[in-house]
């Protein structure tokens, strides 16, 4: 599920060989104009879009969700990007079978504007993390974290591009891994 451009989604679909314990079978996303949707379509994956705004309630966007995954018979869901707050009833739904990926070393800086908050609090190393999603925000078991260090002239740019380089190599190797169903924590460093 993605929100954005879908450069996580794109580094999972490349990494899903044919012998890849994990196959792409749908990208949902909750805005009509995600770059990741003509992406997802190039890679030749199946698209949908549930526009959030289109419901009066966000129970009723998850139930539409929930319908779309359904009918693509999906089992296993990959949370890249994707910037809406789900439910206590949808996650519930999806527990045990839905990872999210974050860009911090959860559980430091949860939520929104990770990088400049890092910097900010003079941390020395940042990164991302790869977890299971509960119904607490950028909770739940970590798979797999990724260090990067923080350099003196950083900007939250800076860093946040850093950064998105190592979620794009843990995040495919943390689905692999959980595909399989070895739950052994990944750490990668970037030095």
């Amino acid at each position: 599920m993605i929100s954005g451009g879908g450069s996580n989604m794109v580094s999972l679909l490349n990494s899903m060989g044919p012998s890849h314990p994990a196959q792409a079978v749908l990208v949902i996303a909750n805005e009509p104009n995600a770059g990741g949707l003509a992406k997802a379509i190039n890679l030749g994956v199946d698209t949908a879009v549930v526009d959030h705004r289109a419901f009066a309630s966000r129970p009723e966007f998850e139930a539409a969700l929930q319908a779309r995954l359904d009918d693509a018979n999906v089992d296993l869901l990959c949370l890249a990007g994707f910037m809406r707050i789900l439910t206590a009833g949808f996650t519930k739904t999806w527990e045990g079978r839905c990872l999210n990926i974050h860009p911090s070393l959860l559980p430091k800086f949860k939520g929104l504007n990770t990088h400049q908050r890092a910097i900010q609090a003079g941390e020395t190393r940042h990164g991302c993390t790869v977890h299971e999603v509960t119904a607490d925000l950028d909770d739940g078991p970590i798979l797999g974290q990724a260090e990067v260090p923080i350099l003196p002239d950083d900007t939250p740019d800076v860093l946040a591009n850093r950064v998105l380089k190592m979620e794009h190599k843990l995040y495919p190797r943390v689905l692999d891994r959980f595909a399989r169903e070895d739950r052994t924590l990944i750490a990668l460093n970037m030095d």
